[in-house]
């Protein structure tokens, strides 16, 4: 929500959700997590306004294309995804273009982000993806947090090996 909103009373519009996903990091075989529970755990907490993947190049093609057909804004970077994905929720806090950072990743290496974004009186989201996967860290670090649940019977997106 824009400054004139929240002076003008408009507190009752639903949050701006921005949904950042640490590929590498969640979408494992031994996490049994779908892109489509990442993104219904982030809605729980207003619209989604951006949804981004973020992958590395050993992400396989059929990977890109079922996130994007997800609806997914897929970015590949040339190395470790980290800074960039960092990097993003941080400009999208700086700018304004988000009232809730959810994101959805195991990785330590978040917590500043989190950190800033909090500091910014952004409301933030942890995404776990399972009990195994969990970051206590990036945990601590939110405002909100959730846990993935393994074994769902919905389909699995999986285009990692290892």
């Amino acid at each position: 929500m824009d400054l004139l909103g929240r002076l003008f009373g408009a507190e009752d519009e639903e949050p701006r959700v921005a949904l950042f996903v640490d590929g590498p990091n969640v979408l494992r075989d031994e996490f049994d997590v779908d892109l489509d529970d990442v993104r219904e755990a982030a809605a729980e907490v207003g619209q989604l306004t951006a949804k981004r993947l973020y992958l590395d190049e050993h992400a396989t093609p059929g990977l890109i294309q079922a996130a994007e057909a997800r609806g997914f804004e897929v970015i590949v970077t040339s190395g470790d995804v980290d800074v960039r994905l960092a990097v993003d929720v941080t400009r999208f806090v700086v700018e304004d273009r988000a009232d809730v950072v959810a994101v959805a990743s195991r990785d330590t290496d978040f917590k500043p982000a989190l950190e800033a974004a909090n500091a910014y009186g952004c409301r933030t989201l942890a995404i776990a993806p399972g009990e195994f996967g969990r970051s206590d860290a990036l945990r601590n670090a939110a405002t909100e947090r959730v846990t993935l649940e393994s074994g769902d019977d919905g389909p699995t997106l999986v285009g990692y090996d290892g």
